[in-house]
Parts: structure tokens; sequence; C-alpha cells
């Protein structure tokens, strides 16, 4: 296996175990203040939000333009940004909104107020929604990846920044539920294992067909989910916490830390 693809593979492995680095964070005795949860999921939209149209739509471009020309060029990556807002928005309309990890957010105090049996049934469920987004996430940090390790490396710390909530967000009830860690770390795995899933899946069916338009193409797509990922679950989710102006701070900071890491490439 060539080494470009072991490293591609690395980077969205190590993506994916965020969301049990995530969940190791709320299995840890002290509680995570909702002020911490609106800043982290601040940061992580601004982060993919800034990789987006600052790295993978121009870089996708590029790409399209070495077969079209300039208009045409234009035409198919905008195409295929909204196309990638398309296939997640429909991924995530096939979510149950009760299922939904971003659309209600675990917390232990709320977790306390419901009954095991069905805090049991709202983990397993997030577990199952996490995985559901992962694979498209997990083939996108593969591709960004196989393409260029600078463009690879920040896509694979954007989405290991925003699996680190949904590592939390199955980790609360299932512990609440259960009362067993290595219970709600184990479902946290399962849903961390999507995202390499993802990459393996793609490769082995797309690799044959990855010429320059298709990677263009599959780049501005990225591009989408990552913006309607951000704007329609990280920044309501981070608002639904109560703390508009860490979430605010939070977007700048992951903002200017992607700028910082890309910089660091020129």
């Amino acid at each position: 296996m060539p080494d470009g693809v072991l490293f591609a593979f690395a980077l969205t492995l190590a993506a994916g175990l965020s969301t049990v680095l995530g969940a190791g964070f709320a299995l840890g005795r002290r509680p995570i203040s909702n002020a911490y949860l609106s800043g982290a999921l601040g940061f992580s939209a601004g982060v993919m939000i800034y990789v987006s149209f600052v790295e993978l739509v121009p870089s996708g471009l590029d790409l399209i333009g070495r077969t079209h020309d300039e208009r045409g060029a234009a035409w198919l990556a905008t195409g295929a940004f909204f196309l990638g807002v398309a296939i997640i928005a429909v991924i995530d309309r096939m979510v149950p909104g009760h299922a939904n990890p971003h659309e209600v957010p675990a917390t232990e105090h709320e977790a306390a107020a419901h009954e095991a049996r069905a805090l049991m049934r709202m983990g397993t469920l997030m577990a199952l929604a996490i995985g559901i987004h992962n694979v498209p996430e997990g083939f996108a940090t593969f591709v960004a990846a196989l393409q260029e390790p600078e463009i690879g490396i920040p896509v694979a710390a954007a989405i290991a920044i925003h699996n680190i909530p949904e590592g939390i967000a199955v980790a609360i009830p299932i512990r609440r539920a259960t009362g067993s860690r290595a219970t709600a770390l184990r479902w946290a795995v399962l849903a961390a294992m999507a995202e390499p899933a993802g990459a393996v899946v793609g490769y082995l069916l797309l690799a044959p067909f990855l010429t320059p338009l298709i990677m263009g193409i599959v780049l501005a797509a990225v591009a989408g989910i990552m913006v309607f990922i951000s704007l329609d679950e990280l920044l309501p989710t981070a608002e639904a916490y109560g703390h508009h102006h860490f979430a605010i701070y939070g977007l700048l900071a992951g903002m200017a830390v992607m700028a910082l890491s890309l910089l660091l490439f020129v």
C-alpha cells in the first residue's frame, strides 16, 4: 500500500478516535460546564468554516481548472459545494430529531431528569447517528489527505475537534443510564470507527476514479458538508447551551488557529 494512502488513513483514524477523547472528557470526575461546551462547539465551527472557504474550495477549483476553462471550473466547483450541502442535509434528515447528536444537547443535568431506560436509548441512538455522520466525514478527511498533506492535516484537525463534543454526547447519557464508564466508552469507540470505515469503503470503491477532476469535485463537496455541519449543527447547539459569547469567541478562535496552521505550510 502506498505511503500516501497509509498517511491518509492514519489521519482519518486519528480524527475518528477524537470521539473517544471526547468520551474520556465526559467520563472524568469533573462535570463539563455549559460554557466550555459552547466555546468548544464554536471553535470547531470556526475551524471547519475557515478551512472550507480558504483551503478546500480554492484547492478544488484549482484541480478542476486543470481540465476545464475558468468559467467551467467555477460552475463545477460551485455545483459540487452545494452537492455536498445537499448530501449531508439528506443524511441529517434521515436521523430522527430526538436522536441527532447536535439537535439535542446531552448534559449530565438533562440526563438526570430521565429514567435509565430512556437515557440508554438516547445514548445508543446518538452513537448510531454520529456513526452515520462520521462515514462521509471519514471519506472527506481521507480524500483531502490523499491529495496533499497540507490540506489533509487541517481537515483532519477540523474533523477531530468537532468529534470531541460528539463523544461527550454519546458518553454522558449512557454513563448516567448504566453507571458504567466502560459501557459508555465502548459505544463511543463504535461511533468513532465509522470514520476510518468511511475512508476504507470510499477508497476501495472510488480509488480507480480519483482523477484531478474528481478530486476537485470531492474537495468542493467536502467544503459544503463541513459548512452545513457548522451552520446547522455546531453553532445552534453551541447557542443552545446558553453562552452566546463563548460560542462566538470559540468561533473566532477556531478561525484564527486554522489560519495560523495554514500559514505554517506557506
